[in-house]
């Protein structure tokens, strides 16, 4: 901490945008230190998404309809796709747990006595955040190529899918932040950062076919920014279970992932910075 505080201490040059991009890595350079040192918050990070991988393949597979098909390998490609957009969707609990966890400990006081820019300390974290989540993806998708997921586009198809997936979670990654600056201890910014995930995640075409849901409900998954994302990086990969419903996230899933995921920053990035300055004052 010592050596992120003495370069926050050292003003640079430049205008007020250079220096926010500055004092923004060096907290998510302290960040990702703090990482280093606490390994078993990254590999208790990894266990659930890969259990998730293990238990929907070989439990669900082959029992449900995938574009009429029943078959395992196909389950396991339409699967995928949900289970890393839900991956770096649930990353958001811990982004919550640490902002709040740094304001129980008092180092967000010890940041604003600094000459730093405001938002530059939110900013740093969930950047920090954002590369734990690549790591994830990266270890996710190794298991999942061992349990038999292929993709059957292009190179740069599938690395656009996973461009997607970190844009997603870098946007839920700040609705963490709001939630982790509004609550007084890390324990309730987890459960408040999980409690309305699990209906998002869910309620959604993640795991199963929307088409097979009843209309409202349809409705709702179907204009759900989740979902946007799921079917976006199914295009992508070229993995079944294209819609064919006639919502526009379903039609433009990339563009709606896209918008949703520029709309959800702009606010709750807004909305963070501001409840920073109040709730650190």
């Amino acid at each position: 901490m010592s050596a992120v505080t003495e370069s926050l201490r050292v003003a640079s040059p430049g205008n007020a945008f250079s220096r926010s991009v500055r004092d923004s890595l060096v907290v998510a350079k302290r960040n990702l230190i703090r990482m280093v040192r606490i390994p078993e918050v990254v590999i208790f990070g990894l266990i659930q998404p890969i259990m998730f991988v293990v238990l929907f393949s070989y439990v669900f597979g082959g029992s449900l309809d995938v574009g009429g098909s029943t078959s395992p390998q196909v389950y396991r490609e339409f699967l995928m796709a949900g289970i890393f957009a839900q991956t770096v969707t649930f990353a958001t609990a811990g982004a919550g747990a640490g902002i709040a966890e740094d304001m129980h400990k008092g180092l967000i006081d010890r940041f604003r006595s600094l000459p730093m820019a405001r938002g530059a300390v939110l900013t740093g974290r969930t950047l920090a955040d954002l590369v734990q989540t690549a790591l994830t993806l990266l270890v996710l998708a190794v298991v999942a190529l061992l349990v038999g997921w292929r993709t059957h586009t292009s190179v740069g198809e599938v690395l656009g899918a996973f461009g997607l997936l970190l844009l997603t979670g870098y946007a839920f990654t700040w609705i963490g932040a709001v939630i982790g600056l509004s609550v007084r201890t890390p324990e309730a910014a987890t459960s408040g950062g999980l409690v309305w995930l699990f209906p998002v995640t869910f309620v959604s075409n993640a795991f199963v076919d929307s088409s097979n849901m009843t209309p409202w409900l349809q409705h709702i998954a179907d204009w759900n920014p989740f979902s946007a994302t799921v079917q976006a990086c199914r295009e992508l990969f070229g993995n079944p279970g294209v819609s064919t419903s006639d919502a526009w996230p379903m039609q433009h899933p990339v563009w709606a992932s896209v918008v949703y995921s520029v709309l959800i920053i702009a606010i709750f990035r807004t909305l963070a910075v501001r409840k920073y300055r109040s709730a650190a004052a």
